[in-house]
C-alpha cells in the first residue's frame, strides 16, 4: 500500500494504503528511531518477527475460511452481499451493496498486505530524514525483484483462485508504474494482475488516492465477499479526516466492529501509515497514567 502520500515530512509514512492527503487530519509519525546501525523497532517486528508472520498467516487463514463459507449454497439464505459499502453509508449507519448473480471476488491492497517491500525498507532503515516521493517512485520502477509475499498471502491467493474467486489488487501505486507493479506481484507468485482488469492503481476511476470510487467500480462487476488491507482506508474512505482517537473509537464501535474478521481482514503494519499519527495525550489518556512510587518526590 504505497504511494507518495501521507503528508510532507511524515518520516517513514508512505502509502498506497492511505487516503487522499487533502482530507487527512495530520501526518502520521515515523516509527521509533533505531540505535546507530540498528533497525527501527517497527521494521524489526513487521519484517523480522515470528509474531508478525503468525498474525499475517492467521488473518489469511480466517479470510479463506470466511470466503469458503460464503460460497457454500445454503437453502433459504438471503442473496449474497458485498462487503463494499453502498452509496450513502456512514460509520454510524453502514450499508453494504447487494451482489445478485455477480461472480465472487476478493479485493486486496498490495504493499504490506500482499507484498513486503523489503528492498525499499531495508534501504530506508539505513537513512534519516523524511519521506522522499521521488525515491519511492524509483523503487516502484526498479524494485520488482526485491519484494517478498506476506506470510500466508501466497497460499491464500492460490486457495481463492482454486475456489473460482477472482483476486483483485487495489493499490495506491502510480499508474505510470503499472507494468512494474504487475511484475512485482508476478515475482512474488501472487499474479497475474492486469491494470484495468484486476489491478487498480492510484487515480484510476476518479483521479484520487481515496479508494472508494475504485471499490465501487469493482463492486459493479463482482461480488466482493472479502477485503484485505493494512490501513483503515483499504476498507472505506469514511475514516479519512478523523483524529486518531476518533478513528480508534469508530473502528471498535458497535456499527463497524462486526466487519473485522467477517469480510474485512487487517494485516499488521507498525512501520508507516495512518495508524502512527497519535500524540502522547491521545495514546495515553490522563486517567490511566502511572508514576513509579520510588520516583515520586
Amino acid at each position: 500500500m504505497r504511494t507518495a502520500l501521507l503528508l510532507a515530512g511524515a518520516g517513514l509514512a508512505l502509502s498506497g494504503c492511505v487516503v487522499d492527503a487533502s482530507v487527512t487530519q495530520a501526518p502520521p509519525a515515523p516509527a521509533a528511531a533505531p540505535a546507530p546501525g540498528g533497525v527501527p523497532p517497527g521494521m524489526q517486528y513487521l519484517y523480522g518477527s515470528g509474531e508478525a508472520a503468525a498474525l499475517s498467516v492467521q488473518a489469511y487463514n480466517v479470510l479463506v475460511d470466511w470466503v469458503r463459507a460464503r460460497l457454500e449454497p445454503v437453502q433459504g439464505v438471503a442473496p449474497r452481499k458485498s462487503v463494499v459499502f453502498a452509496q450513502g453509508a456512514s460509520l454510524a449507519s453502514p450499508r453494504v451493496q447487494t451482489c445478485g448473480t455477480k461472480p465472487p471476488a476478493v479485493v486486496f491492497d498490495v504493499d504490506e498486505t500482499l507484498l513486503l517491500n523489503l528492498g525499499y525498507e531495508g534501504d530506508d532503515a539505513q537513512r534519516s530524514g523524511g519521506w522522499d516521493s521521488a525515491r519511492w517512485d524509483r523503487w516502484e520502477k526498479t524494485g520488482a525483484m526485491k519484494v517478498a509475499a506476506v506470510p500466508g498471502a501466497l497460499d491464500a491467493v492460490r486457495a481463492l483462485r482454486a475456489m473460482g474467486v477472482t483476486v483483485i489488487f487495489n493499490t495506491n501505486r502510480a499508474a505510470a508504474s503499472a507494468e512494474q507493479t504487475e511484475a512485482a506481484l508476478n515475482f512474488a507468485g501472487l499474479g497475474p494482475a492486469r491494470h484495468g482488469e484486476t489491478l487498480f492503481l492510484k487515480g484510476d476511476v476518479d483521479g484520487k488516492s481515496g479508494k472508494d470510487a475504485r471499490r465501487d467500480a469493482i463492486a459493479q462487476r463482482w461480488c466482493v465477499v472479502a477485503m484485505g488491507g493494512d490501513q483503515l482506508g483499504d476498507f472505506t474512505d469514511l475514516f479519512a479526516g478523523l483524529s486518531p482517537p476518533e478513528r480508534r473509537a469508530a473502528a471498535a464501535s458497535p456499527a463497524i466492529a462486526p466487519y473485522w474478521g467477517h469480510g474485512w481482514f487487517v494485516l499488521p503494519n507498525p512501520v508507516y501509515g495512518t495508524g502512527l499519527g497519535s500524540t502522547y495525550d491521545q495514546t495515553f489518556p490522563s486517567a490511566t497514567r502511572w508514576t513509579d512510587p520510588q520516583e515520586k518526590h
